[in-house]
């Protein structure tokens, strides 16, 4: 449950779904297994041991979304053709036209399609109406775009739109490597990546490794810009941003020691406390990093 990666949206002022309807609305689209004429399926899984399409703990809404696609390797569609066209020229006593080799291609892939084993992966998104934010767990930005078009189509629409800060961040994380200190309740850390602004697009890369020294200010002074810096907020989350906003391979410090050690607490009550301290810190962490980032910016938004 504990996010790894933070794909960040905004929800406009005053928006909110009452659990119960977006409960229901989840439900009327669970995930199903796709039909013999699908490659994949998307719907609703539940997102917490109660067995719940939405998972809610003080106003905080949880949902997961599941897809489930069949595996069905090129390579196996292009020999099992071989093999059939072999067969076929032997018994026609001429070889296999292409449009034979296409129709075949096409009769073997169907064949193989409905016998196709699937893979489940599973999308967390967190809700949070109080504040306006709307995250996605998700490494990158088609996942993200998969669930939130997913959920539009489920509720009729869904007015969120992506972060957006009055200062980027790649300029951003390039002054606080300049002066060695990040703001607020941010520390850099080790991890950085520095890329070039032309089109050669060249990449240096450092991994635990102190930035305090003077080549990383002659990359800087070079005319590099970082792509991706290692920040922890206040000793209790660490994390890498992106020039793109996304923060990626979220690290809760000191959430392990904080978790309930009764042993008379179910796996449900559980999952409250770690639902409601995550999206606790999370919901600190993102407000103190839009601050850094000059905040937003003051114009009329429109939906993604």
């Amino acid at each position: 449950m504990w996010f790894k990666n933070l794909i960040i949206y905004r929800l406009p002022e005053g928006w909110s779904i009452p659990t119960v309807e977006l409960e229901s609305r989840l439900s009327n689209r669970p995930l199903q297994a796709p039909n013999s004429f699908e490659m994949f399926s998307r719907g609703w899984v539940h997102s917490s041991p109660a067995q719940r399409y939405v998972h809610t703990t003080n106003g905080q809404h949880l949902i997961a979304l599941g897809v489930e696609q069949k595996l069905l390797p090129s390579s196996i569609i292009k020999q099992v053709t071989n093999e059939r066209a072999a067969e076929l020229a032997e018994q026609q006593g001429f070889p296999v036209g292409r449009r034979q080799m296409r129709e075949l291609k096409d009769r073997v892939t169907e064949e193989l399609r409905a016998r196709a084993l699937s893979r489940r992966r599973i999308t967390r998104a967190w809700i949070d109406p109080a504040n306006g934010w709307f995250v996605v767990d998700a490494a990158g930005g088609a996942r993200a775009d998969e669930l939130v078009e997913t959920l539009r189509d489920t509720l009729g629409s869904l007015p969120v739109q992506f972060l957006e800060t009055q200062l980027v961040p790649h300029a951003s994380m390039g002054a606080w490597l300049s002066l060695g200190d990040a703001p607020l309740r941010f520390v850099i850390d080790q991890d950085l990546e520095l890329q070039t602004a032309d089109k050669t697009k060249a990449t240096v890369r450092y991994v635990r490794h102190p930035l305090e020294t003077k080549e990383i200010q002659a990359h800087l002074s070079s005319g590099k810009y970082p792509t991706r810096l290692g920040l922890t907020w206040s000793d209790r989350i660490a994390f890498v941003l992106t020039d793109k906003l996304q923060v990626k391979r979220v690290e809760f410090l000191e959430m392990v020691k904080e978790k309930s050690d009764d042993e008379t607490v179910s796996p449900e009550e559980q999952f409250d406390i770690d639902f409601l301290l995550m999206t606790g810190e999370l919901t600190q962490m993102l407000s103190d990093l839009r601050e850094a980032l000059g905040g937003e910016p003051q114009q009329e938004k429109k939906a993604a």
